[in-house]
């Protein structure tokens, strides 16, 4: 097995592990994320906002009960199988093609520093450069897969919307929602056909300008952590106490650290994502129909501000920063196994120690 596929695997396997322990922090999340309050309101939008903005009080936390209140446990995990999926699949591609460049990158600094330029490793633009390159193929190819997750998540929250709130007026053109469907099922093949109905096959592609720029996050996550890792085992070399690779413990907080940063830079990009993203019902308030990312962007701050481009980053902080974190702590650990089931050689788990992927 290459070493590019192990990783790949590994990549894949702490991905899950990371997505089942904070889905229901990612599906509030996106929920705070498509709430729309103009900041013009007035009247019967006025009405609807003070309700809005007393949930939004209520906390994360607050919110979570709320959503097991009155929707059921299950639906702090809408749409959990395919965010599996989508998780694997993206952790996946993202690691097995990071895995590929780095070598080569690796193998170019080596090659530099050989011919007397250099000193042999790979530097913060060939880092970036790796973690971009990676990241653009990861979008393009499971973009399709967080379409569906977010109108699974958004769903029932979208229909009990224009169902607790009777002042708000349907207009005609609109699709009529019948009292029994807010607890009819709505599985992955629902969510697949509303979003081929709405915009055929470019539907499912919804997003992906603002996320390719958002490949700026894992992009300026994994330049930092490398940077941060790099510095730790110099130090630790320069103690020359014979260890120099990195503990569990270390990883954990490097990658928590290192997401911290990325996140708060890119956030409004992953706001207008689910802007997009999200069911947009036709005849709607024009205001909040987005035909695509400028539209999207230019709208939201005409009617709400740019701290509509914040809204729910608290929840995304813990929940990013808590998944990354575990993330890179059992990647690094998947791969150590899957090194000595593969080859049978412990020593190679010294390797792994002497670098990340």
């Amino acid at each position: 097995m290459s070493d590019a596929l192990i990783n790949g695997v590994a990549g894949a396997g702490a991905g899950i592990v990371a997505q089942l322990i904070t889905y229901p922090l990612q599906t509030v999340n996106t929920r705070q994320q498509t709430e729309r309050q103009p900041k013009d309101a007035s009247g019967e939008e006025l009405l609807i906002a003070s309700k809005r903005l007393a949930k939004r009080n209520l906390g994360t936390i607050g919110q979570i009960c709320q959503v097991i209140k009155q929707e059921g446990w299950g639906r702090l995990y809408g749409g959990l199988m395919p965010s599996l999926a989508g998780t694997a699949a993206s952790q996946g591609v993202y690691y097995y093609f990071y895995q590929i460049f780095w070598t080569n990158a690796e193998a170019a600094a080596i090659n530099r520093f050989s011919k007397g330029s250099g000193d042999g490793t790979v530097g913060i633009f060939s880092s970036l450069l790796v973690a971009a390159l990676s990241g653009c193929l990861n979008v393009l190819l499971t973009n399709p897969i967080w379409v569906v997750v977010t109108r699974m998540q958004t769903h029932t929250k979208v229909l009990k919307k224009n169902q607790a709130d009777p002042l708000k007026r349907i207009p005609p053109e609109a699709p009529q929602i019948s009292p029994l469907e807010p607890s009819s099922p709505f599985g992955t093949s629902h969510a697949v056909q509303e979003v081929y109905d709405e915009a055929g096959v470019l539907g499912f592609w919804k997003g992906v300008v603002p996320t390719l720029i958002m490949v700026s996050n894992p992009t300026l996550q994994f330049m930092l952590y490398e940077t941060m890792l790099k510095q730790l085992k110099r130090r630790r070399a320069l103690n020359k106490k014979g260890r120099n690779g990195a503990t569990a413990l270390e990883i954990f907080l490097l990658g928590a650290i290192a997401k911290l940063g990325a996140t708060v830079v890119t956030y409004p990009l992953l706001v207008v994502k689910s802007r997009l993203q999200v069911k947009q019902v036709s005849g709607a308030d024009k205001r909040h129909h987005y035909k695509g990312t400028l539209d999207a962007i230019g709208k939201m701050i005409q009617h709400e501000g740019f701290g509509g481009f914040y809204k729910g980053m608290n929840t995304k902080i813990v929940q990013s920063v808590l998944a990354a974190a575990i993330l890179f702590m059992v990647k690094e650990e998947l791969v150590k196994v899957a090194r000595v089931l593969v080859t049978g050689n412990v020593g190679l788990v010294e390797k792994v120690k002497t670098r990340t992927s």
